[in-house]
Order: C-alpha cells, then structure tokens, then sequence
C-alpha cells in the first residue's frame, strides 16, 4: 500500500500494524501537540502564525497548518465544513493539513508540518517511526500523505510547493470511515545525518491519487501522536573531529557549539541543544581554571536592534544554563553581535541557521 523510496532512507512503511519495538526516548518533541509557545488567538492564516504557537513544531511554507483544540475556536464558516469536528488521537490537541486540491484553486492547497529531532539520525541506524492520522469528512482521500527527513530546517514565507522526494509515502488513498484514526508505523535504517522531520503531501496534484465522494474539491487530514525510536542494536554515535569532546581547547580561541538552537524568535533553548551544552559543560569542570565568553548571533531577518536584543539573550540562556549545573559566576561571562558577523549567506534558509549561533571565546585555560 506504501511506496518505499530509498533517496535518504530505507523505509517499510505499514498502516496500522503494529511492531515490536524496544522503549527508547521518543526523538521527537512535543509529539502531541501539546505544548504551546503562546497563547492561541482565533484561526490561523499563515504559517507563521502557527510556527509562533505550536512549541517546537513550525510550518516550513507561508502556508498555514491548523491547530484544533480545547483553547482553539474555529470560525463558523469552517466549523459548517467540518473543520474541528473530529476528537485528537491522543490529549486535548492535534493538528491539520491539507495535502491536495492546488488544481481547483484552493488556496494553501500544500500545508506541512516540521520539528527538529532530538538529535540527528544515526546512519544505519534502525528506526521506528509512528504517527496517526484521521480525516475530515467531506473532504477527498488522497495517497502521497507521508515523510520527508532534511538536512536543514525550511522557513519560506509565501506559500510554496516542497519539491521533494519523499523518503516514504502512501501509494494508495488514505481511507477512514466517520472520525476513526488510523495508525501510520513503519520501521527504516537511515543512511543520512538529517535533523528534521516534515510530514505531508509532497507531489503535485496530477501525481496524486484521490478517491471517495466529496462535496469539497481538497484532502484534508488530522495528525496526532508521532513517535520516533531507536530499534536495537543500538549504534554508538562516532564522534567528529570537530566535536567538543574531541578538540583541543586553546585560550584565545573562538569555538561555535554545533548543536545550539532555539524556539523561533525566542531565547527558549530547544532539546537538541542539551547534549551540546552537558558536552561544554563537563569542558569547564574538567578545566576548572577556564573562563569563556559566551557570544550570540543571528541572521539579518527582522531589524537591527532586535536581531542584537536576541542574540544577547540566546547567549545569556547557554551561560545561566552553566551557572545552573554549577559552573561559578566568574568564570563565565555574555555578549551578542545581532547580525554584525555572518559567516554564510543569509539569501537562504541553511545559510541563515549557520549565521544563527553560538560561539565561546576561551578567556582563560
């Protein structure tokens, strides 16, 4: 019923069967729509309105992904489509795309969801990947619904079609009856380092299938509750030269931390940045004579004073971050540079996360 596509990743994927699997932590963050970043006002009209709301979850397009729950009202005019009408999966929360109907005019015809793991894929690493899906009725059912991993983080801001190959997808229409959720599961071995995951319909119209009687010309479906694990045998992570366990720190040396991220727009550490920090952590207990400088940056999106106010504050997270495991007021200190000091183009979304860092200036060894 799946087509297996093998651009990144091996990946079988199975609709409602379940497999067994071992209890690791699940990679992904706030895997049920739970968590908000702010408080949810009226429906949402553009995909930035959902990247400030949903808590490490964003929309990688202008167009906008909708969220349905308890603190969520939906406008009557689609609440008379159905639009709300199905319960979530699992909690108070879930969140819905539309994934067909750019043919018929229907404006954000292509909407998706996207949330950095964790920690980035392990090569030939097995994984168990989970989420699951209902459907809005009156709405078509359409195949193609599936999953992208990526190298990078996407945050155009018109509406776009992502031309991606699919690492899987539905080869045959989704079907469910009434308001009934249907688990997506599926076992891969990844041979790529992605960080992120995005979840939708990445083909056009005429290479999607569309079956059922519907009075609306676009699919729709709900997501809730997405899980991904690590299966056994568990591979060790090999470390890079690079990495901050690895290198050989000098005094008088700038060292940008790879693995440091934030909420959009936010000094809010997002997970991935914790095994980072517990690494520059144990750095300064192991020299316990070092002093760093810990530096901010972002990319040039939004204006000077702004761009400057965060980058301060994001280096101010990582240091109260140390103080907290310990690490002596003295011996740590903050600045941010805003956008004053790029080090990659900031025309495109990789360059622009390059440039949103954070570095540490090794005052002392």
């Amino acid at each position: 019923m799946f087509r297996t596509q093998m651009t990144c990743l091996l990946f079988i994927l199975f609709i409602g069967i379940a497999q067994s699997q071992v209890a690791y932590e699940n990679l992904v963050p706030n895997p049920g729509f739970e968590k908000f970043s702010a408080p949810v006002i009226g429906w949402f009209y553009k995909g930035a309105h959902f990247s400030s709301v949903m808590k490490y979850w964003s929309s990688p397009t202008g167009a906008s992904p909708d969220i349905f729950g308890s603190k969520v009202r939906v406008p009557q005019k689609w609440k008379d489509k159905g639009f709300g009408n199905c319960s979530p999966h699992g909690g108070l929360n879930m969140v819905g795309i539309t994934t067909y109907g750019c043919e018929d005019g229907k404006p954000h015809c292509r909407e998706y969801i996207q949330i950095q793991l964790k920690e980035a894929l392990v090569k030939n690493q097995t994984y168990y990947l989970e989420f699951w899906v209902a459907h809005l009725q009156g709405s078509l059912y359409c195949n193609n619904l599936g999953v992208y991993f990526s190298d990078v983080i996407y945050d155009y801001k018109t509406e776009e079609f992502l031309d991606f190959e699919a690492n899987v997808s539905a080869e045959n229409p989704i079907e469910i009856n009434g308001h009934a959720w249907k688990k997506i599961s599926g076992s891969f071995t990844a041979d790529s380092e992605a960080s992120y995951l995005i979840i939708g319909n990445f083909e056009r119209d005429k290479n999607t299938k569309t079956s059922g009687e519907s009075k609306l010309n676009f699919s729709y479906y709900y997501v809730d509750d997405v899980v991904l694990r690590k299966q056994e045998p568990i591979l060790n992570v090999p470390l890079k030269k690079d990495d901050l366990i690895s290198i050989d720190v000098k005094q008088g040396e700038v060292i940008t931390l790879k693995n440091i991220f934030f909420d959009l727009d936010k000094a809010e550490l997002l997970p991935r940045s914790y095994k980072e920090l517990y690494k520059l952590l144990k750095l300064l207990r192991t020299n316990p004579n070092m002093e760093i400088e810990v530096r901010g940056h972002t990319d040039n999106q939004g204006e000077e004073a702004y761009n400057m106010h965060l980058s301060v504050e994001r280096a101010k997270a990582v240091v109260d971050y140390l103080r907290k495991g310990g690490v002596a007021k003295k011996r740590t200190s903050f600045k941010g540079f805003g956008d004053t000091k790029p080090i990659a183009n900031n025309d495109d979304s990789a360059g622009r996360q390059m440039n949103r860092r954070v570095e540490f200036y090794v005052i002392k060894k």
